[in-house]
């Protein structure tokens, strides 16, 4: 009987490449934990997308990238690099497709006479600011040209590199068209680096946090994933330390294993936390009707159960205690019609 294949790469999240599920044939692949990471160049004919779920609260998203060199092991986004012919496993964090023609996508877009501002996300997919960006700039080129037209956006993170664009992030805030969303899954260092082994260290993503807020700009901290036995008794302590930084609000997820990311995590969490393994899936169960996934909208990002009303309940405590006084920020969406014509000459 073949053994099962024990050895941890280090520095990745998936330690495994899932067989695509749009392919009738596979090989496997020996991973060293020194592969390189490729960019790939894309060219997408269109680059904003129509959000329809009730669950988001944006109308439109857009992604720079796609596969996210991050490695968190529990990501959604991992099962949408099978559309690109990939594995949603170590290839979603090896090969990342650069869209380098999405500044110029938005551009034409949103000069169209028909189009309405609406709040557009970067990104509903991969972070935005991840590793790639340094190299790329896309995101960048990108807030250019919404500032150019004063469009509203809202970007999710858990990356510090968005710090390197303040200078573009401040007028936009001071004008209501920026909203940030930082995410934070644990404040333990340990459990960060297993569970998202390339992202910004928890105390790079809390400076991040009070940086921002101390330059006006309105701060959401996604406290997400919640995972039953990983996370979970972290929720008030993660809650008060954003609160006490200057953060906004905070928003959840229960973590949820649709597709390839079931095989995915497990695997991972059978090597990384062999002990915990079974208490942990078994929670994530309770929480999604007895499955690992769950693609009910409305139910599938909060959960139900007694794990998940417990959840609830001390999300529900910290925001009365930590953010009732907090303003929310709405978005001018009327600024945008006068800036529309490119004729204009703007102030930068």
């Amino acid at each position: 009987m073949k053994q099962p294949n024990l050895k941890i790469l280090k520095g990745r999240g998936a330690q495994i490449n899932p067989a695509n599920r749009f392919h009738e044939q596979y090989y496997e692949t020996e991973w060293e934990q020194d592969e390189r990471t490729e960019y790939i160049t894309v060219h997408p004919k269109t680059i904003l997308n129509k959000v329809d779920s009730p669950d988001i609260g944006m109308a439109w998203s857009m992604n720079p990238y796609q596969g996210c060199e991050h490695g968190c092991v529990y990501c959604y986004a991992r099962n949408t690099h099978n559309y690109w012919g990939y594995s949603a496993g170590l290839d979603f964090e090896q090969k990342i497709l650069v869209k380098k023609n999405a500044a110029k996508l938005l551009e034409q877009k949103i000069q169209n006479k028909n189009w309405e501002a609406a709040a557009i996300m970067l990104s509903g997919n991969t972070d935005c600011y991840q590793p790639a960006e340094a190299k790329f700039g896309i995101t960048r080129e990108i807030l250019e040209v919404l500032w150019k037209y004063r469009h509203p956006v809202g970007l999710i993170t858990k990356n510090s590199l968005i710090l390197r664009d303040l200078d573009l992030l401040k007028p936009l805030a001071e004008k209501k068209l920026l909203k940030v969303s930082i995410s934070l899954t644990s404040l333990d260092e340990a459990v960060r680096r297993m569970l998202e082994p390339r992202t910004a260290s928890v105390a790079q993503r809390l400076k991040t946090i009070e940086v921002l807020a101390k330059a006006g700009i309105s701060v959401n901290v996604m406290l997400a994933p919640i995972i039953p036995g990983i996370n979970s008794h972290e929720v008030m302590a993660m809650a008060k330390k954003v609160a006490d930084l200057g953060a906004r609000s905070i928003a959840y997820t229960i973590v949820r294993l649709n597709g390839d990311v079931a095989k995915i995590f497990e695997d991972w969490i059978r090597k990384m936390m062999p002990a915990r393994a079974d208490k942990v899936l078994n929670k994530i169960k309770e929480c999604h009707g007895g499955q690992l996934s769950d693609s009910r909208f409305k139910q599938r990002m909060v959960g139900e159960g007694h794990t998940a009303e417990i959840i609830r309940q001390q999300v529900q405590l910290a925001r009365r205690l930590y953010f009732s006084d907090k303003e929310k920020l709405v978005y001018d969406t009327e600024l945008h019609q006068q800036y529309k014509s490119p004729q204009l000459k703007l102030n930068f």
